[in-house]
Formats: structure tokens, sequence, C-alpha cells
């Protein structure tokens, strides 16, 4: 009883310094309000994003259509609230990905050291000389255009941060008094680093996963506007800037919104993700 107390006064106290840092707390602002229309965006948009309405293309945002409408008619507003549900998914399942294979390369790594260690940390170094973009457009060209690949793309491309950052953590971890304790009770290495070396490391994690999301929504759609994402006519962010480029001058809302958008859900997973930063760790607590 006393430890989940002590867990849970743990968790309050960093609560407390995250909600006095003025930036997390607008992220988190943000990010809750961005969770919202991701979810419950489908049940109050006011037209059907995919329906086409060519005698109204390229309208100006007024009271009818508050962010106007694109090349085809239909309404951005709509378009965009679909389109946060879209990218809240390619972000989590990007970093879904990249988590466990990461934090299993990682960890591995770390507890075992010697030949394994040096092993998977080389192949993390050969991977990491590539520029991470470039990466995941080679992987989506060769597994071909789509989200699917997109998320498959840039969770491999992600794995390198996650395997880094568990390793560390687990060599920090694994000598420690409770980890040595429980060796010399004669618990199992499985054990050891599942119950008592990666649960220590999820400080961290989620850091880490806090930024990779916002990470993988700009890169998932800076593929999109290549045109190796999401494919026509799928809401997705991306792709809607890119069927605007063309329409820059006559109608530049329908590239400026959801550039902004991208933008500002960036902004709140970044900015979250520094504040959950300094919240998580002892050493910036004042």
């Amino acid at each position: 009883m006393k430890r989940t107390s002590g867990k849970r006064k743990l968790w309050r106290e960093r609560f407390s310094i995250l909600w006095s840092n003025s930036l997390a707390k607008t992220g988190l602002v943000v990010i809750v309000l961005y969770l919202i229309v991701a979810f419950l965006g489908p049940y109050f948009a006011p037209y059907d994003p995919y329906q086409l309405d060519l005698p109204n293309t390229l309208q100006a945002p007024s009271s009818e259509h508050i962010f106007g409408t694109d090349e085809f008619g239909r309404d951005i507003f709509s378009r965009i609230i679909i389109g946060a549900g879209i990218s809240l998914s390619v972000g989590v399942m990007t970093v879904i990905i990249s988590s466990i294979f990461g934090g299993l390369l990682g960890a591995v790594a770390g507890y075992c050291g010697g030949a394994a260690d040096s092993i998977i940390m080389r192949i993390i170094d050969i991977k990491l000389a590539f520029p991470e973009i470039l990466l995941a457009i080679v992987i989506v060209t060769i597994l071909g255009p789509g989200l699917q690949n997109v998320v498959i793309a840039v969770g491999i491309q992600s794995i390198p941060m996650f395997a880094r950052m568990i390793r560390s953590s687990v060599l920090s971890v694994k000598e420690s008094d409770y980890v040595l304790a429980a060796r010399g009770l004669g618990a199992s290495h499985l054990r050891i680093l599942f119950k008592h070396v990666l649960p220590n490391c999820m400080a961290p994690m989620i850091v880490l996963a806090t930024l990779r999301i916002g990470t993988a929504i700009i890169t998932a759609s800076g593929l999109s506007f290549l045109g190796l994402g999401a494919q026509p006519p799928t809401p997705e962010w991306g792709a809607m800037l890119a069927s605007g480029r063309n329409y820059l001058r006559a109608a530049p809302w329908v590239s400026t919104i959801p550039g902004l958008a991208i933008m500002m859900v960036v902004f709140g997973f970044n900015v979250l993700g520094d504040g959950l930063r300094d919240a998580m760790d002892p050493r910036m607590k004042k």
C-alpha cells in the first residue's frame, strides 16, 4: 500500500511540474482539442468530406463553408476534421512500431552487452547514416504508395532513436541495487529485464514517444505531399496541402489551412514533450 501511495505522490508531483510550465500547458490543451476532434470529428463534420460540389469550387471562407472549399467544391473544414483522425492514427501507429522494435533492440543491447551490444549498435549506426526522410522515401518506393506503407516506413526510420535511448537507460539501471538484489535472489534474466529494468526506463520512453508522434505526423504529411502517402480522395493534411499548391494565388486557403493544422499539432506535441522531459527528469526539479 505504501508503495502504491508513493507512486501516486510521484505522479502528482510530475503533473504539478508539468502544469506549472505554461508552454507545456498550452501544448496539452492543443493535444486534448486535437484528440477530441480526431475521435468525435466524424460525428459533427458539417459536410461529407468526399462529396464533390463542382459548381462551388474554390469558394472563399464564409458562414456556409468556414474554411472555404477546395478545387472540387469539397468543404475544407470537414476534410480537416476527418484528416485529424488519419494523422493521429499514423502518428500513434508509427510510434508503437518504433518503440516496440527499437525498445527491444536497445534493451537487449544494453542488458546483454558484449557482442550483442556491438552488433546491434553497429546496425543502428549504419541506419543512422541515412537521412530520415530519404530512407522513408526509399522504403515507401519499394513497398508502394499508401498510408499503411507510410506507417511502416516512418516506424522503421524511428527505431534507432528508441533503441539508443532505451540502451542508455538500461545501462544506467541494470547496475542499481534492486537489480543486483533480484539477480542475487536467482531471478531469471527475462524477469529482471521486464520486471525491474524496463519499467524504470518508461519515463524517457514516454517523453521520446510524445516527441516522435509530432515528427511522425509531419514526416507522413511530407510523404503524402510528394504523392507517396495518402492517395486521393483521402482527406490527409499533407495530401490536401499538395492539392492546393496550384491555387496559392487564387485560393490560398486550400493549402494554408491544412498547413496551419499540421503546424499547430506538431507544435503541441513538441512543447508537451519538452514539458514531460522537465517533469520526469529529477535533475530539473527546483
